[in-house]
């Protein structure tokens, strides 16, 4: 009899390990609180080694043919001229903007497509108890049904819930002093395909992004201590952001505007998950639930697929649950240290809170932006983040 695994979290970590652990040969099923798939989100990247995950799953050209079409990322001033600008052909690397730009949605939605032969989504439903044995686990839902399973893969995301009732308190939450809102605007002429970034005083900041959809992408965020605002109704959060950005300049007025009629405002006070362990008897974390390393890092999606990829791998190696999954995580672990070592300072120096710290930002980067300068930091930006190996796990 094919082992049972019970997935938590219908995106991009979720996905990829249904779509893995399917294939080989276990009885998978996914469980996501949304009454159905969740499209939308905001530009994410696929680097290095996540490049390969998606490879072998023979979605890597799909996940290009998807992509936003952004060129390159221009940091401008309140009249819209780059101060610094970096275009992504030509590189021969991935820089600030990656070869594989798309959006979170965009990618979810080829794992979920592809996954689905191999796996049974449930969605409106979600985990509301897990009582572990020796044998198996069993997890009574919060439809009322209750079914045993060999192990629980937990892909929830940063706030999981289901982490907190297996693991509670042991989340030390490393905050890092950025508010972002996300959201999706309408597009204009004069919205072109590179992404726009403009700092305001105050430790404020615009970011216009394109993507294939005909619309633009538009965050607002604010470098600033966290006082509960992730846990606020989004009219409370909106207003916070109309009181802070009414004077921003630049497009600012034109995001807010929109902002009241879009229909996935997403707020976050950014926070690294971290768990001194990833797994608890037949329960284990994985993607953000384990390791969030905020947009900062700039690897969360490579980290999503890979770890995800390496957890089917090595649950496909043992019939030995607990010493598969401390197998998992031992070879993940040091890829997830080097993301999360991203300093706390690096939002405070890309939001200065005076005109004279932003024109000595924006002379930084136009220095940074040199041929010479630029090949040595796309080479520092791209180099291997402690990879793992992925060649134990090719024919798991």
């Amino acid at each position: 009899m094919a082992r049972r695994i019970l997935i938590t979290g219908a995106s991009i970590a979720g996905n990829t390990a249904a779509w893995y652990l399917g294939r080989r040969g276990f009885d998978v099923t996914v469980v996501e609180r949304a009454p159905g798939f969740r499209d939308g989100g905001q530009n994410v990247d696929v680097r290095g080694v996540g490049r390969e995950v998606l490879r072998r799953m023979g979605l890597e050209q799909a996940a290009l043919d998807s992509g936003t079409g952004e060129e390159g990322t221009a940091w401008v001033d309140a009249r819209g001229r780059a101060a610094a600008q970096v275009m992504t052909k030509g590189l021969g690397g991935d820089g600030p903007t990656a070869e594989m730009e798309i959006l979170r949605g965009d990618l979810a939605r080829l794992l979920y497509e592809a996954s689905r032969a191999h796996a049974a989504f449930r969605f409106g439903d979600t985990i509301g108890r897990i009582e572990q044995a020796e044998d198996a686990a069993t997890v009574t839902f919060a439809s009322g049904r209750t079914e045993r399973y060999d192990a629980v893969v937990v892909a929830e995301g940063v706030g999981s819930s289901t982490r907190e009732q297996v693991f509670p308190g042991e989340n030390d939450v490393r905050w890092m002093d950025l508010t972002i809102a996300y959201f999706t605007i309408p597009r204009t002429g004069d919205d072109d395909r590179l992404w726009r970034w403009y700092m305001a005083t105050g430790g404020r900041s615009v970011s216009l992004r394109p993507d294939k959809h005909g619309t633009t992408r538009a965050a607002l965020m604010l470098h600033q201590k966290p006082r509960g605002e992730q846990g606020w109704d989004a009219a409370r959060q909106k207003a916070l952001l109309r009181e802070r950005f009414s004077d921003a300049g630049w497009e600012a007025p034109r995001v807010l505007a929109a902002m009241d009629n879009t229909d996935d405002f997403y707020f976050d006070v950014l926070r690294q998950v971290r768990m001194s362990r990833w797994s608890k008897g037949r329960v284990v974390l994985t993607g953000d639930a384990a390791w969030c390393a905020t947009p900062l890092a700039g690897i969360g999606t490579t980290l999503a697929v890979t770890g995800a990829y390496i957890l089917a791998g090595e649950l496909s190696r043992s019939d030995d649950v607990a010493g598969a999954l401390a197998a998992y995580e031992r070879t993940m672990r040091p890829m997830v240290e080097r993301a999360q070592g991203v300093p706390k300072i690096a939002p405070r120096l890309m939001h200065p809170r005076t005109r004279t710290g932003i024109r000595m930002l924006h002379a930084a980067l136009r220095l940074s932006t040199k041929p010479g300068l630029l090949k040595l930091a796309t080479r520092l930006f791209a180099r291997p983040q402690a990879e793992p190996d992925l060649s134990r796990y090719q024919d798991a």
